[in-house]
């Protein structure tokens, strides 16, 4: 249902599956201690990795869920490099999705941000057929929040709010910003 391989201008997106994704590749950018990975984590419901088997882990998990057409995680490739990974996570009883990316920090400030969001919002309404996709960041996160912004001014989407107390951060629970596109809105904003 979901595509393996989605391509932008300047990115690969490769189905996250032990067959594409390097699973000494996913840990080496994400692994406690490295330069800069406490940052990438700071506004992420999750831990860098400790071992090389956590990274295995969401790997196995990911290949899981997409069978089960719960979700598309993708290792995002930048020049041949693992820069990241990003998901579409449908709601199709809602028959919209939401859209969420990690990138290694050595990747942020090249635009890859709105290539992704922008990637995966067409898989989600060309393909899946779905009506509305949500995007988000969390309090305080500034270069998510002006990303997301730039992506959803150029597609034409809106804000929807702030859901308080909502994202579980280590010993804290940030606020997070809600904003959403809708199908029509997209089509408007590309042309169609």
């Amino acid at each position: 249902m979901f595509p393996d391989h989605v391509e932008t201008d300047s990115l690969d997106l490769r189905q996250l599956a032990a067959s594409e994704v390097d699973v000494f590749e996913l840990y080496e950018l994400f692994a406690a201690g490295t330069d800069g990975v406490e940052e990438v984590f700071e506004y992420v419901p999750q831990e860098p990795y400790d071992t090389v088997n956590d990274a295995s882990e969401r790997i196995e998990k990911a290949e899981s869920r997409w069978a089960d057409g719960e979700q598309a995680q993708y290792g995002v490739y930048a020049d041949g490099e693992l820069a990241g990974y990003a998901g579409l996570f449908p709601e199709w009883e809602r028959r919209s999705a939401r859209i969420g990316f990690i990138l290694g920090r050595e990747f942020w400030g090249n635009g890859y941000a709105g290539e992704i969001a922008t990637a995966l919002t067409e898989v989600a309404f060309d393909r899946l057929d779905l009506e509305l996709v949500t995007i988000g960041y969390e309090e305080g996160n500034d270069r998510s929040e002006r990303a997301v912004e730039k992506f959803v001014d150029r597609v034409g989407g809106q804000y929807d709010g702030k859901l308080r107390n909502w994202t579980p951060l280590g010993d804290r629970v940030a606020d997070h910003h809600r904003y959403s596109v809708s199908r029509e809105e997209f089509e408007g904003a590309r042309g169609d």
